[in-house]
């Protein structure tokens, strides 16, 4: 029975290279390898007892809640003056330009969660600064498509609410788990951003000089996400509520927020409901997709044939996680984050167990390795949104400028393998 999980993961993959959507892809064939394992009544059964359990799930509300959060955050504009203040207080460094917009689109992703947001938005802002002052095009559009993955590794994460909600771990761990490797990350492609710049100027030249009392005024726009950031992050850290709850405040948050600044309008909502509804339903079919996916991998005996195998081969941990990210980064060639994850945690999460190894700490593994998905060809979406905002730009040299940052997210990969306290750490002291 094992060898008919097999031909059905063969046949999945052929059809997500002939470009066949994710959910279409894994639904296939889950139902028709649970109909040939089992019968049609039980494969029909099986969906209606997952939609109906993923539908309920109280956890699974958060994707929804905090990605309108975050379209509300982009389409009212509420978020236009954190750059300008970031700007201002980095911009005298050399490639300023670009190490503020690393930072904002940090920032800013922290708010949204949305990776093709922060690019689109930083893209928006820069692209005519970045002409007036001549960056590099490759240089600038490398960072800015690659600042943009550090929206889904800084809370609130939408790849660490599906991993948690496939995995049943704890969301507000891995929200905590991430918040240090997401500023190494940062700090790490500011620096590249800087000593490329300051090697060769003409990358990337110091911005204008503004005076001290400039620099203080620009807090003044920021302060209603700084007040949203801490109550969603500050509130799950201290235990005042989950992370749906959280989602719900964020939401509440938002709205209170643009409403004082006199940005909410009918269109901005409107449109923030329809990405919204868009979004959800995407992930919504991934989610059921998989968890169909992962009964027929369950029923045929794949997954337990998986176990045995590596369990045969005697790997080490250190082996197993190598294998795993070569997959992660050949599959992310082809597949968003979201169908990553979805195809390969019911693989991996039995063997992560086989091997000790932490959930938290892997659940932030696979959502770095998601990162680099979103940045290598050929898909590379965050590299067609930063194409999108500059056709000016070629595609091959996006590609080629964000292949330092794909570098410096497998040397993160190194760290946190070798020290895996930096991304235990703050969980730990959630618990404690």
């Amino acid at each position: 029975m094992a060898e008919v999980g097999g031909y059905g993961l063969v046949f999945m993959m052929v059809l997500l290279l002939l470009g066949v959507p994710v959910t279409f892809a894994l639904g296939s064939v889950a139902i028709v390898g649970l109909s040939i394992a089992t019968d049609m009544s039980s494969v029909l059964q099986q969906l209606v007892m997952v939609a109906t359990q993923t539908g309920t799930n109280f956890v699974l509300l958060c994707i929804p809640l905090f990605i309108f959060m975050g379209k509300m955050v982009f389409h009212t504009g509420i978020a236009s003056n954190l750059f300008d203040c970031v700007e201002k207080w980095l911009g005298r460094i050399h490639g300023g330009l670009l190490v503020s917009s690393i930072v904002t689109c940090g920032l800013f992703g922290a708010i949204t969660g949305s990776s093709s947001a922060s690019v689109a938005t930083m893209a928006g802002i820069l692209r005519p600064e970045l002409k007036r002052y001549k960056y590099d095009d490759g240089l600038s559009a490398g960072a800015i498509a690659s600042a943009g993955t550090l929206a889904i590794l800084i809370p609130p994460s939408a790849g660490f609410i599906f991993y948690g909600v496939l995995t049943d771990t704890s969301v507000g761990r891995l929200f905590l788990a991430g918040v240090i490797p997401g500023i190494i990350s940062m700090f790490f492609y500011c620096f590249y951003c800087w000593f490329r710049c300051r090697l060769n100027p003409s990358l990337g030249p110091i911005g204008p000089r503004y005076s001290w009392k400039e620099r203080i005024l620009s807090l003044k726009g920021t302060w209603g996400l700084i007040l949203l950031f801490g109550t969603v992050i500050g509130g799950i850290y201290g235990g005042l509520f989950t992370p749906t709850e959280a989602s719900g405040v964020g939401v509440i948050g938002v709205l209170f927020i643009s409403g004082i600044q006199k940005k909410l309008t009918w269109k901005a909502t409107r449109d923030a409901l329809i990405d919204t509804g868009y979004v959800a339903a995407m992930i919504y079919g991934i989610i059921l997709t998989g968890y169909l996916m992962a009964r027929f991998l369950a029923v045929t005996g794949a997954s337990k044939a998986l176990v045995d195998l590596v369990a045969q081969w005697q790997l080490t941990p250190y082996v197993f996680l190598l294998v795993v990210g070569i997959i992660y980064i050949i599959l992310g060639t082809m597949l968003d984050m979201f169908g990553l994850l979805i195809l390969t945690i019911p693989f991996f999460f039995p063997i992560v167990h086989y091997f000790g190894l932490d959930p938290v700490w892997f659940g932030v593994f696979a959502v770095i390795m998601s990162e680099i998905g979103l940045l290598s060809p050929p898909v590379g979406v965050n590299v067609f949104v930063m194409h999108d905002a500059a056709p000016d730009i070629p595609m091959a040299s996006i590609f080629k400028g964000v292949f330092p940052y794909m570098i410096m997210s497998i040397f993160l990969i190194v760290l946190i393998t070798i020290f895996p306290k930096i991304v235990l750490w703050l969980p730990n002291m959630m618990i404690n």
